[in-house]
């Protein structure tokens, strides 16, 4: 009994880490659908929010079922309540990249970025996934150390969202208030990205350490 209990322990991080396969795989699609304004690509990205959305629902709900039936304590429970925090914060990862894949097809067949920022969303999207990749990582190994650095990469995320700024205030900017606020929602989009990847890395932590670092505010919203 114990073997099985601990087999479905295991199976609920592995669950976990195929999330973050999920929303880093539709980060990386929504990216390319944003630069190169590709309809056909927006579509899918959008269509397979709904396997994010379910694989968030199997995920509660094997949690909740070992919290009744097995009644966990210490590393055990600590793990069990961090898969149920960390996906739900993977489902708001599908739910941003979502948001990209949108806006991508609203302004379709136009592209929604000017030649200004281009350079800006290529990088954040490689960031955001590839910090989705290293918190599958983390889940997968259990690297405290991984799990850390990650708060390094995400600094370099929040450098840009900032910079951003900077573009679209110059007095120069020439392409009108709605793209100015266009770019502003995908930053955003894109900071909050990172600050969920995180988010989930610091779980694995708490799992494995019993203490729970320090979050960054925006991860507490989509």
């Amino acid at each position: 009994m114990r073997e099985a209990y601990h087999d479905q322990l295991g199976e609920l991080a592995d669950q976990l880490a195929s999330m973050c396969g999920l929303v880093g795989d539709a980060m990386e699609q929504a990216t390319k659908a944003l630069l190169d304004a590709d309809l056909g690509i927006a579509e899918r990205v959008i269509s397979g929010d709904a396997k994010i959305d379910d694989a968030r629902a199997k995920c509660e709900e094997d949690a909740y079922a070992l919290l009744a039936l097995q009644a966990p304590v210490a590393t055990d429970l600590r793990t069990v309540l961090s898969v149920i925090h960390a996906a739900e914060s993977l489902e708001r990862m599908g739910d941003l990249a979502l948001h990209v894949a949108k806006a991508a097809r609203r302004r379709h067949p136009a592209a929604v970025l000017p030649d200004e920022v281009r350079g800006y969303f290529e990088e954040m999207g490689r960031i955001a996934v590839d910090l989705a990749r290293k918190a599958e990582q983390v889940i997968r190994t259990q690297d405290v150390d991984l799990a850390r650095r990650l708060d390094d990469e995400d600094d370099a995320m929040d450098d840009l969202h900032r910079h951003l700024f900077s573009v679209i205030m110059d007095k120069d900017w020439g392409h009108g208030v709605p793209s100015a606020v266009d770019i502003t929602l995908l930053g955003r989009f894109y900071e909050r990205f990172g600050d969920h990847a995180v988010s989930v890395a610091k779980r694995t932590v708490f799992v494995v350490t019993g203490r729970m670092p320090g979050y960054a505010s925006a991860a507490d919203d989509l």
